[in-house]
């Protein structure tokens, strides 16, 4: 076996992963990215790095950022390696690994701001990325207001020096940049959020105007925020993870990631600045993202929100084991073809039913350990996120909403805390101290989980989710998860 901390593992590596042989010397630091978690290194990091073996894109390797003092444990894992790691492919019968080397700096923002700080506004940064989570902008959920009270963003507006948040950090770059007469650069979000680009912006001018309105009227006028969508499966990385990446394949990696075999990266082409060749290794760079974007965050991870609190309900702990049971697959093949399909426009060379049939065989991949658990982590952001949306459009188109309705009361009862069997369940989500009250208490009246929900803002006064909630709810806590979907799908 050998160590990425080995600084001979080029020479020294013989096993069956796949090494990129390109000279890392003299590459470029023109992309900065803040976050560098899983997701990231599964696509961002991937395509780059293929764009690298081939011999392009020298001038946007990648500095990678930590933003938060928990980031410490990314960048302990990572620089001793370099910042090289190994991204396990796998799906039924396949499985590739390859050593990712796209990454070639690696700053801890609470550390050493000032550092991040720099390397936004050097001349060589031609694209800041970044995947800070869907709840990462500071927009409360229920009212779409920009948090300017949410205690960090209090903080940086009165620190500007010393930021705690991605946009204190990206707004002292960017400030030093127009200070010194540099252009900006491209500002590029590949979270999973509707119109992402659009919400970064916002976010980003919000808070500029807190602390800085002319700076604020200056990302306005001259800061690209393309809208993007990425979809690749990816678990967190578990010691059995490593543990096969080491018997397997030969290498010693303390955090390797593994994902699916597919992958998808949607951009809207606008950089002043210029940008990678993308679209020599498979990136999709096109003038509108959303009919993209729609597709993916309202079948793909409105779907995951399906399974999540029904699957877990009915006993299930892995996404694949869920998808064995004939129930799910059915459950899902209803919304996308009741309620998530009437919602999209056409979306270019896709059929919509093939496309569905792919995501049902993606998630039965019995090779990607995902858990429910994971899907139904800080739950309150991803249903306004991926659920509402779809919601909305149909209340008022006058659709069906009767699996989402189940959705719904599926999320209420795992916010109970206990499962079926009566076992407790380890609910993350930060909003639990609001979120379980209500929960308790709708076991008498399930109408005051959705009434008196900050969550569900004006949705909340819909009598017609209300009664589907209530109708929802009563069959599930007659019939338990399996019970009731079987009664839904009739």
């Amino acid at each position: 076996m050998t160590s990425l901390r080995d600084t001979r593992f080029d020479t020294t590596y013989s096993g069956p992963a796949h090494v990129p042989a390109f000279d890392r010397t003299g590459i470029a630091s023109g992309v900065v990215h803040l976050g560098v978690g899983a997701f990231f290194r599964a696509h961002h990091a991937y395509y780059t790095d293929l764009l690298l073996e081939m011999g392009l894109g020298r001038g946007f390797g990648i500095r990678g950022v930590g933003v938060l003092p928990q980031d410490a444990a990314m960048r302990d894992a990572l620089v001793p390696q370099g910042c090289r790691y190994t991204l396990l492919s796998k799906d039924t019968g396949v499985r590739e690994a390859r050593v990712i080397s796209s990454i070639v700096d690696y700053l801890l923002a609470p550390d050493d701001p000032q550092a991040v700080i720099a390397a936004i506004a050097s001349p060589s940064c031609k694209i800041v990325t970044l995947t800070v989570t869907e709840g990462g902008y500071y927009f409360d959920p229920s009212t779409g207001a920009f948090m300017a009270e949410h205690p960090d963003v209090a903080h940086d507006v009165a620190n500007p020096a010393t930021p705690r948040t991605h946009l204190g950090l990206l707004s002292a770059g960017l400030r030093a940049r127009r200070a010194a007469g540099l252009a900006a650069p491209t500002l590029l979000t590949c979270d999973n959020i509707e119109g992402n680009g659009h919400v970064f912006k916002r976010a980003m001018i919000d808070f500029a105007r807190l602390q800085d309105p002319e700076l604020a009227t200056w990302i306005e006028a001259n800061v690209s925020f393309p809208n993007t969508m990425v979809d690749r499966i990816t678990p967190r990385t578990t010691d059995a993870d490593r543990a096969e990446v080491a018997s397997e394949w030969g290498i010693e990696d303390a955090w390797p990631v593994v994902t699916e075999e597919f992958v998808q990266w949607v951009v809207e082409d606008r950089f002043p600045l210029g940008r990678p060749e993308w679209e020599e290794v498979g990136v999709q760079l096109v003038d509108d993202v959303r009919p993209f974007e729609l597709l993916k965050l309202r079948i793909l991870n409105a779907s995951h929100q399906i399974l999540a609190y029904l699957g877990y309900l009915a006993g299930y702990t892995y996404v694949d084991e869920a998808m064995a049971d004939h129930r799910f697959v059915e459950i899902l093949r209803m919304y996308m073809r009741e309620e998530g399909f009437p919602t999209l426009a056409p979306v270019p060379d896709t059929d919509l039913d093939a496309y569905g049939e792919k995501i049902i065989s993606r998630f039965a991949n019995t090779e990607i350990k995902d858990t429910l658990a994971r899907l139904g982590t800080e739950s309150s952001t991803y249903v306004s996120t991926f659920v509402f949306p779809v919601l909305r459009d149909n209340l008022a188109a006058g659709r069906s909403i009767d699996v989402l309705a189940l959705q719904l009361a599926a999320w209420a009862r795992y916010l109970e805390g206990v499962d079926e069997k009566g076992a407790p369940i380890d609910v993350t989500e930060k909003r639990y101290d609001v979120l379980h009250p209500l929960a308790l208490a709708h076991r008498e009246d399930p109408r005051v989980f959705i009434e008196g929900n900050p969550v569900f803002g004006d949705l909340g006064e819909n009598e017609r989710l209300i009664e589907a909630f209530v109708a929802a709810s009563t069959l599930l806590r007659e019939k338990g998860a399996l019970g009731a979907i079987e009664a839904t799908l009739g």
